[in-house]
């Protein structure tokens, strides 16, 4: 079996399998390279040579032991009929189809499939043209994140035009969140069914949320999407990843009955693998260790690798790799957790 699925089924390895989020990306030159010959960034992602071709490229240099499809959280809001774009050096935007966000002017989930084959496509080459031994994670964006960035048209920094419209417009920010909840279902079954096999969840903005909310918009869709995905595809293990949940951390994994929990930097290995010690837990480097490099970095890497031995785990960082990172601190990071 190959290692991160080993360790996502429960076993401990030693060495844990690594890989880390966003390391298909700006601080790889040949990354750079390929998303020039693509034009915009969403040319990349829908153009699945180019996209399956940038997700290699990790895997080629470092051997990581899985490789995530490239793409993008957004593409979900923009296959139901919101306008995407990428303004250059800013970052997304989004836009409803008319000139106010109005529910009733997203297309039905079932239509999402026109915008999103070539992801699909992306995930079959993969599947075919991974080495043997490196795992195939599809994933998505949480409802809660996605309908922050469809609540405000881009990233904000406290997310507060979703959380004014969840209090002005409770019934009208649910409904949002179960045409999201739904498509994203819907999307990560599809790639499963192209080659994925492990998918994760991503929400990024969970720990802007109060308890109360948390629970309704965090917790509870993300529970209807692992419940849906086992029930379609039984055999294949869910991530989730509720950043900045703090304690939260331990009530969404029992709630939501993930295969294994992805931790961001802020959260204590120790405290994570007593809270709970049967579930597979994945992390939580932080992601500033890959620009400064030096001893910080590798014992950094050998302690939570020490921390965690004996425990199904996954050696990953708190959050993405920034464009500011060195390659060769990859490099000196892998020599860190294998030796």
């Amino acid at each position: 079996m190959k290692r991160l699925l080993s360790v996502l089924k429960g076993d401990a390895l030693s060495p844990p399998p690594v890989w880390l989020m966003r390391q298909a990306g700006r601080y790889l030159p040949e990354y750079r390279a390929t998303r020039s010959r693509a034009g915009g960034f969403l040319d990349l992602c829908y153009t699945p040579e180019l996209a399956e071709e940038v997700t290699l490229q990790p895997i080629r240099r470092f051997g990581f032991d899985a490789a995530i499809l490239f793409a993008d959280i957004l593409l979900v809001p923009q296959a139901l009929g919101m306008k995407l774009w990428f303004a250059e050096g800013e970052g997304p935007r989004l836009a409803w189809p008319g000139d106010a966000p109005d529910i009733r002017a997203l297309k039905p989930v079932d239509e999402i499939d026109e915008t999103l084959a070539p992801v699909y496509e992306t995930v079959r080459r993969l599947s075919a043209s991974l080495p043997a031994e490196t795992a195939l994670i599809g994933f998505a964006g949480a409802p809660w994140t996605v309908a922050t960035y469809m609540a405000a048209g881009r990233g904000t920094p406290d997310q507060g035009p979703a959380r004014l419209w969840m209090y002005r417009d409770p019934a009208g920010f649910e409904r949002l969140i179960n045409i999201v909840t739904e498509a994203t279902i819907h999307y990560l079954s599809r790639q499963i069914e192209a080659g994925a096999e492990v998918v994760k969840v991503f929400d990024s903005w969970a720990g802007t949320l109060a308890p109360e909310p948390f629970e309704a918009y965090s917790v509870a869709p993300m529970r209807r999407i692992v419940a849906a995905l086992k029930a379609r595809h039984p055999v294949v293990p869910v991530i989730g990843f509720p950043r900045g949940a703090g304690p939260g951390y331990v009530g969404f994994a029992e709630a939501t009955g993930v295969d294994a929990l992805a931790l961001d930097h802020t959260v204590p290995l120790d405290w994570a693998r007593k809270a709970l010690p049967k579930l597979a837990l994945q992390g939580n480097l932080d992601p500033v260790l890959m620009v400064t490099g030096g001893d910080a970095l590798t014992q950094a890497a050998r302690r939570m690798v020490a921390g965690m031995a004996g425990h199904p785990y996954v050696f990953n960082l708190g959050h993405g790799i920034t464009p500011d990172a060195d390659p060769a601190h990859v490099d000196q990071l892998l020599r860190a957790i294998r030796g």
